[in-house]
């Protein structure tokens, strides 16, 4: 009986953030910083104690946006949730800097809904929570870099 409760209660939680409402959350503290690098430009998310937890990152040559966070393990996927779209990204994982990475192409619109998403853009891997930060113009800055 006890094991059929539990799997009941596993089967009602959100199994990726997609499924999630982050309409409410409260986006982590901390700043963006913007900056110019070899072959396009970073826009990099660091929290209250300074330790980097979203990097947003144009090659210009590509004409690639990638999005990369730190994960404690691979996932297939990283999900992005945004006040208008979510969707879940095929990405890849490093284990020589701990980060799961997703590129996306310029023309991409989840990359539109990132930069004009209000107030909070939920970055996440299924069974961990995710990570929330405020959508300040150093996004769409980066975005804008690799569409010229």
């Amino acid at each position: 009986m006890r094991f059929a409760i539990a799997a009941a209660l596993a089967l009602a939680v959100p199994s990726s953030l997609a499924a999630q409402d982050l309409g409410t959350a409260t986006p982590l503290g901390g700043n963006w910083a913007y900056s110019t690098v070899t072959g396009g430009s970073e826009a990099v998310f660091t929290d209250a104690y300074s330790r980097p937890q979203l990097w947003v990152h144009c090659t210009r040559a590509t004409r690639r946006v990638s999005i990369t966070k730190p994960a404690a393990t691979a996932s297939p996927f990283l999900t992005v949730w945004t006040s208008s779209q979510s969707r879940q990204v095929a990405a890849s994982f490093s284990p020589t800097t701990a980060r799961l990475t997703i590129e996306l192409g310029v023309t991409d619109s989840l990359l539109d809904a990132i930069a004009a998403s209000r107030g909070r853009i939920g970055v996440g891997v299924t069974g961990q929570p995710p990570l929330v930060v405020p959508p300040w113009a150093e996004i769409a800055r980066v975005i804008e870099d690799c569409r010229v």
